[in-house]
């Protein structure tokens, strides 16, 4: 009975299963589909790990407009573009060499899928996510989802634009991106795409170079063309920043070309050229830009012109060298790529075979297409009218040998180079990952990767630290942003006797730690394409003859002047120190100017200074004579006496701001005059917190009050607040120390002699801890003044202190607004009025007593007891 339930209990939970599969079956399938699939042309080879290349295989493209009322229809390529072809031929190489080399990632078969990007943002761009995500139309769900991802580096893309998309979009995943052609500068921030490299130095450099060849040749006038990219407009702007930060030279016109073949913008482009006085053209553009504009040049017949190209067009635009572009370009400079030499490539792109089981929308198509180009056949089945034509039919046969084609030519590979070096760093790098002991590594828990289930992501870790050497001898290893060391070789068009054209190396520019960037030229070996063989003048204004000086011509750049005549003679530039008399003949010494001990208003400071030195000796006098009246020991004589001395090193420390500023005086005026003060207004403070606690003592209960305030704390504290002004004063000049400075800003015939005092905060600091010492001195002075005593010292403590703050309140805006060395004098007018208001205040009253009024100079009388 049981295992009648049993069986019939297990038939219910089958049929159940099955019911349920195919019910899930009808209504979500077991496997998810792609949207849409790229049709992109494209070669690939299996392996163990696949890497990814996106390359400029044809020039054009044509991208359907979208109607959106049936499905897309996807790009087409046209223009085959050899040199293009050679790099992603260059990529398989380095991979198949890498796969014989027992040194180098062995028992690992590397492979590659390579796309061809159109020269079109569009295109490039679906070429990076099929790699990233693979082109498998179903993916079956019931797949353990383990192994590598479709490719884990990608060597692309081509250029700057298609390069920061697709950055911005695969180092979300961490996918490492080599690029061997983008060179915009703005993908060198390491934050924004952590995953790009790049084997090619950035447009900031080159940009650089491109200066250091306008400074040789004195070049100041130069129109710039670019591509309406973010390699021409990075470009743009960085030339024009570096131009204006070196003052070196200026651009007449900065011109962007059209993508497509625009001919009204064309010509009206080259009509500026035509117009324009700069001999001297700078190209910051792509090869396809270039054929369009160098086309309308020849109808427009537009020549003596140097061109100066970057390195997107130099060495490579084999297109642009022929007979009828030549007398045009002929002479060209221009920033190239450092050549490198690949043995062994030749060989192997003579074993290139078309795929016959494949067409021209799939598989190996990027090898067909050039097999057609190259022997101008056509695979079966050919376009219609192909073969009634005339055309012939490619048989895969052919012989690469016999046919004129310059993919075979390896004597100036540049891109190709690069390529070669992205495919070795990425090599290299997972070599360097697979080499990882467990138990060592730089992942979490100090784990590895493993050759099956490695992530991008963890070569990256490896890729920001490889460090390799090429066959050829270079050295290749990334900085913090992800770029190389910075080396470009510099080519010169030749348009030699015969109609041949060549493209030489007449130098190279490189970076240098201690010298930044060196350019080396050898210029015997440049070719001018000019009647005189030379290079030609491109300023815009002439340099002024003698007997005339520059005037800069208004709305014009710096380089654009009219030349004025001099009065008389020759104009030269005079010294530092000197101006030009008035008749502009012979330079003369500039007046100085300063505050100095002779001068009238000098003469009077200094004698108010010394006279109020004076008075506080004489004043110091009379005290110490009288110092046992009661006047004297009730104004708490030992404070009194310090006050004396701090305002007699008041009055002197004036004397420090008059005559001619030197090291030691600019050091030491402020550090006097604030200690000093600190001083005084500090024994003020200490003298009425004394005043008010011995009225509080006098009261019952308040005789605690002062056990606080004996002579010992009194000394105590004036000592710690002097203290803190002397550590303000000695962190002033030990960070930012006042030194002297001759101004000519006010006027450029005279030198002002003045003390620049190095830091404006310390400055603040300084005054701003007097006015605080003398703030709470005034507002206890101030709560203490109706003390009954008949003789209340709080009451001239308070009169001197609105006395000092209202001459310091009043000092700030007239010392920063007057110039020169009438702000010295508003200093030492402060020091000496504030200086004589606390002497006055303070002291005055006490003297007329101790000489004039004896008989108030009693107990009785102070206390208030007296008649």
């Amino acid at each position: 009975m049981c295992s009648s339930l049993q069986t019939n209990l297990v038939l219910v939970i089958l049929l159940y299963s099955y019911f349920t599969y195919t019910v899930s079956s009808s209504l979500f399938p077991s496997s998810c589909q792609l949207q849409g699939q790229f049709h992109l042309n494209g070669m690939n080879k299996v392996g163990d790990i696949i890497l990814g290349g996106l390359f400029p295989v044809h020039f054009f493209s044509s991208v359907p407009y979208p109607s959106f009322t049936s499905e897309p229809q996807q790009p087409t390529c046209h223009g085959f573009y050899v040199q293009g072809f050679r790099q992603a031929q260059t990529m398989a190489f380095a991979i198949d060499e890498i796969n014989r080399n027992a040194n180098l990632l062995p028992n690992v078969t590397l492979g590659y899928t390579l796309y061809d990007n159109c020269v079109e943002l569009g295109i490039g761009f679906r070429g990076a996510l099929s790699l990233a995500s693979g082109q498998e139309e179903q993916i079956i769900l019931d797949d353990t989802c383990t192994g590598n991802p479709p490719v884990l580096g990608i060597v692309g893309d081509s250029s700057s634009t298609p390069s920061i998309a697709i950055s911005s979009v695969l180092s979300l995943y961490r996918i490492p991106i080599v690029s061997y052609f983008a060179t915009c500068s703005c993908l060198s921030d390491h934050r924004k795409y952590p995953s790009f490299f790049r084997t090619i130095p950035s447009d900031a450099f080159q940009v650089r170079a491109i200066i250091k060849i306008l400074k040789h040749f004195d070049w100041t006038w130069a129109g710039l063309l670019i591509s309406d990219d973010d390699y021409g407009l990075h470009a743009a702007r960085s030339l024009q920043f570096e131009l204006s930060l070196s003052g070196e030279g200026c651009l007449d016109y900065i011109e962007v070309l059209p993508w497509d073949k625009d001919t009204d913008e064309l010509r009206r482009i080259v009509n500026v050229m035509k117009k324009s006085t700069a001999r001297v053209v700078i190209a910051f553009v792509h090869e396809s830009h270039m054929i369009n504009l160098i086309e309308e040049v020849v109808k427009e017949n537009v020549t003596g012109l140097q061109w100066i190209a970057s390195e997107g067009w130099t060495a490579t635009a084999g297109v642009l060298q022929t007979p009828q572009f030549m007398p045009y370009l002929g002479g060209t400079l221009g920033i190239a790529i450092r050549r490198g030499e690949i043995p062994g490539l030749r060989d192997f792109l003579l074993q290139i075979r078309p795929d016959l089981h494949h067409n021209n929308n799939n598989g190996n198509s990027m090898v067909n297409q050039f097999w057609e180009f190259a022997f101008q056949c056509r695979f079966a089945p050919a376009p219609a009218g192909w073969v009634e034509g005339g055309g012939a039919l490619c048989t895969g046969q052919e012989d690469l040998e016999n046919v004129n084609t310059e993919i075979l030519d390896i004597s100036n590979l540049r891109p190709e180079y690069n390529v070669y070096k992205a495919v070795y760093a990425l090599a290299y790098s997972l070599d360097d990952m697979l080499q990882c002991k467990p138990g060592r590594g730089p992942f979490s828990e100090q784990s590895c990767a493993t050759l099956q289930l490695m992530q991008p992501w963890q070569l990256l870790y490896y890729l920001e630290r490889v460090n390799f050497t090429t066959p050829f001898g270079d050295q290749v290893s990334f900085d913090e942003n992800g770029d190389v060391v910075p080396i470009y070789d510099v080519m010169n068009w030749l348009w030699l006797p015969d109609g041949s054209t060549k493209v030489q190396n007449v130098g190279e520019v490189k970076s240098s730690a201690l010298n930044g960037e060196e350019l080396k030229l050898d210029e015997d070996k440049i070719f001018w394409n000019f009647i005189s063989k030379k290079p030609p003048r491109s300023v815009c204004s002439e340099n002024c003859p003698p007997g005339t000086h520059m005037a800069r011509k208004k709305g014009e750049p710096k380089c654009c002047f009219d030349c004025i005549p001099c009065s008389e003679g020759k104009c030269t530039s005079c010294p530092e120190d000197f101006w030009s008399n008035l008749q502009r003949d012979h330079c003369v010494p500039k007046k100085t100017e300063f505050l100095s001990y002779y001068e009238p208003l000098g003469i009077c400071l200094t004698a108010t200074s010394l006279l109020g030195t004076c008075i506080c000796a004489v004043v110091l006098g009379i005290f110490i004579y009288h110092h046992r009246t009661p006047i004297i020991r009730a104004s708490n004589s030992e404070l009194s006496f310090q006050v004396l001395l701090s305002l007699k090193l008041c009055f002197l420390c004036s004397l420090l701001f008059i005559g001619r500023p030197r090291l030691w005086t600019c050091q030491l005026r402020h550090a006097a005059f604030g200690i000093s003060f600190v001083l005084c207004v500090s024994c003020i403070l200490v003298k009425t917190m004394v005043v008010l606690a011995v009225f509080k003592a006098s009261k019952p209960g308040g005789g605690a009050s002062l056990k606080w305030f004996g002579v010992t704390q009194q000394r105590g504290t004036v000592l710690c607040l002097t203290s803190i002004q002397a550590a303000i004063c000695t962190t002033w000049l030990v960070s930012s120390s006042p030194t002297p400075h001759k101004n000519t800003q006010y006027q450029n015939d005279k030198i002002v002699y003045e003390c620049a005092v190095g830091s404006t905060v310390a400055f603040a600091v300084l005054l701003g801890y007097i006015g605080i010492l003398a703030f709470l001195s005034f507002l206890i002075a101030f709560l203490a003044r109706n003390l009954p005593d008949s003789f209340n010292e709080a009451k001239l403590i308070t009169f001197s202190m609105l006395i000092f703050c209202a001459v310091w309140v009043a000092f700030v805006p007239v010392y920063i607004s007057s110039p020169g060395n009438y702000a010295d004098a508003v200093e030492v007018f402060a020091i000496l009025a504030s200086s004589f208001g606390l002497l006055i205040t303070l002291f005055g009253p006490k003297c007329y007593i101790i000489l004039l009024r004896p008989e108030l100079n009693t107990k009785k009388a102070i206390m208030g007891r007296g008649s």
